[in-house]
């Protein structure tokens, strides 16, 4: 589908500067823009490419200024970032949408499902199992015995979710996740082995939460393992049994979270953070990159660092660290005058 720049302005309430009947057939990053693309200049370090794009449109802020000659209508708005967001959303809407219930499907006679779902190729759905309105179940998904799945909620291919757990309305799991397996519990025996601890407990999942693909959430040995609404988790995150995750938090990839901690509402978890077990983290907490916490952090703090230190008494600490060999050769230097 082809739109102007007229009907792009329009929508967005942009302003245009150049050809007002300039199309746009696709969307593009500005280096990498073509003719007939649809391109943004929100972050001023990629400034360079809007004189050597060769997009269609570009949409730029009210305040952008060229310094030299741009072949490309330009759009300005107020806020490039909220208008971009407005124009990927309608565009995401506007795709063909999956519908109906494959006949390769393998849906339990004692589950449910709302006639309005879509059920792909070889899913599997098992015994007191409830698919609710809207929801879509792509193809190689498991989804086990008594297990919901909310209105509006979407599972990519290859989702597992072991049975007993709950996912709310308007989720999206993507590609590879497992949802519900056992929490890692083992009882070290006199002989150097091992009992297994059985995990009786299960996932919770409330509304409006993302899980990236590959993700691993483990059910609860008792009770449950919950993430609370507005949660969003990135790719290749591990949480452990009976962790909770509080409302709005956000993880990057490869976070780790090891059983029973708790962390709470609006954090920030960069990527490859690693919490120890039975560790609280307040709310509105950010947690920089690599960061390794054993120990309990207030609300509101930041932590960065191995083992995690406050945010200023790390970068202090770093300061000196760089300083070290310096410092170190002006002690040796020191004890031989001493020696002297």
């Amino acid at each position: 589908m082809e739109f102007t720049a007229e009907m792009i302005a329009g929508l967005l309430g942009g302003t245009i500067v150049g050809d007002k009947n300039a199309a746009v057939h696709t969307v593009s990053s500005i280096e990498g823009g073509k003719k007939g693309a649809l391109t943004y200049l929100s972050n001023p370090k990629y400034e360079q490419y809007i004189y050597s794009t060769e997009a269609s449109i570009v949409l730029v802020s009210n305040d952008f200024e060229p310094k030299q000659e741009v072949a490309a209508t330009l759009i300005k708005l107020p806020d490039v970032g909220a208008a971009v967001l407005k124009l990927l959303e309608m565009y995401n809407a506007m795709k063909p949408q999956k519908k109906g219930i494959s006949r390769l499907a393998s849906i339990s006679e004692k589950a449910t499902v709302a006639e309005d779902c879509y059920v792909g190729d070889f899913a599997v759905i098992e015994a007191g199992a409830v698919v609710e309105a809207g929801a879509k179940i792509y193809p190689q998904v498991y989804v086990g015995d008594g297990v919901k799945i909310g209105a509006g909620t979407t599972l990519h291919p290859g989702v597992k979710i072991y049975e007993g757990c709950r996912v709310g309305a308007n989720c999206i799991i993507h590609a590879g996740a497992v949802i519900g397996a056992d929490g890692f519990g083992f009882l070290p025996k006199p002989d150097g082995t091992f009992d297994k601890i059985p995990q009786l407990g299960n996932v919770i999942i409330e509304d409006n939460v993302e899980i990236g693909a590959n993700t691993c959430i483990d059910r609860a040995k008792t009770d449950s393992t919950i993430i609370r609404k507005g949660v969003k988790l990135d790719n290749l995150i591990q949480i452990g049994h009976n962790v909770e995750i509080g409302e709005n938090t956000v993880s990057s990839a490869q976070t780790g979270i090891a059983g029973s901690s708790k962390v709470g509402h609006n954090c920030f978890l960069a990527g490859q953070v690693g919490i120890a077990d039975h560790t609280t983290i307040g709310n509105r907490v950010m947690i920089g990159s690599q960061s390794g916490l054993d120990k309990d952090v207030p609300d509101g703090e930041i932590r960065l660092g191995t083992p995690a230190l406050p945010g200023m008494n790390f970068h202090r600490s770093f300061a000196v660290f760089k300083t070290l060999p310096d410092l170190q050769r002006r002690v040796a230097a020191l004890e031989k005058e001493i020696k002297k």
